[in-house]
């Protein structure tokens, strides 16, 4: 199984199938666009910086943009209601947090949550192998909320996304406000792929995968 950030929010998931979440098309927020395609595409909100599916979709490409259950190319994937901001949606809307499994695997991707996550919403996902959490404030949680949702979520891998870069034009917090609240021991600098089988998964607490460009 392999993971590489294509920047942003955007994350292309390689088994069997290919998924790729929250693209870009780069050029509108200053960073390089992604070159990959998809068999799948996951989109969590109708907002420029995550949802140019364009750019990744090829002539058989399934594109998921609701909350629902489905099962495609191999992927079940089940989308979870949430919001955009603490205002119930009211300032920046709804999207969807998407929960997917592939190859044995199980992946949860937090879009631009906004919010500290309820319960109910916990519970259904907790466990998965790894999450991609938002730790940019400003648009969606920031680090101290980030690492509150991990603890709630309790996966075995956290991957922090969302968060400032060289050239982004979004005036979003950079990483390191939140690896400053980590246990260096559980960070794991990655580069920007990853490949990975069952056994590099730690077998209890979270450690917490950093890509990079």
């Amino acid at each position: 199984m392999r993971i590489r950030w294509h920047g942003h929010a955007c994350f292309e998931i390689a088994g069997s199938t290919v998924v790729v979440t929250d693209p870009h098309d780069g050029r509108s927020i200053g960073i390089k666009p992604p070159r990959v395609a998809a068999d799948v595409v996951l989109v969590s909100h109708d907002h420029f910086d995550h949802n140019c599916s364009r750019v990744v979709k090829g002539p058989d490409t399934a594109v998921v943009t609701e909350s629902i259950m489905t099962v495609d190319k191999g992927v079940r994937v089940e989308g979870v209601e949430a919001y955009h901001d603490d205002q119930g949606g009211r300032k920046r809307g709804k999207v969807t947090l998407f929960r997917f499994e592939l190859d044995g695997f199980s992946f949860c991707h937090l879009g631009d949550l906004g919010h500290m996550v309820d319960d109910a919403t916990a519970e259904h996902l907790e466990g998965v192998d790894i999450l991609f959490v938002p730790v940019g404030n400003v648009f969606t949680i920031g680090p101290e909320m980030a690492l509150r949702v991990i603890d709630k979520i309790r996966p075995r891998i956290a991957v922090p996304m969302h968060y400032r870069t060289q050239g982004l034009s979004l005036s979003i917090r950079p990483l390191q406000d939140f690896l400053a609240l980590l246990d260096d021991s559980r960070v794991l600098k990655v580069g920007n792929e990853m490949d990975f089988v069952a056994e590099d998964l730690p077998e209890s607490g979270t450690e917490y995968w950093v890509f990079s460009e």
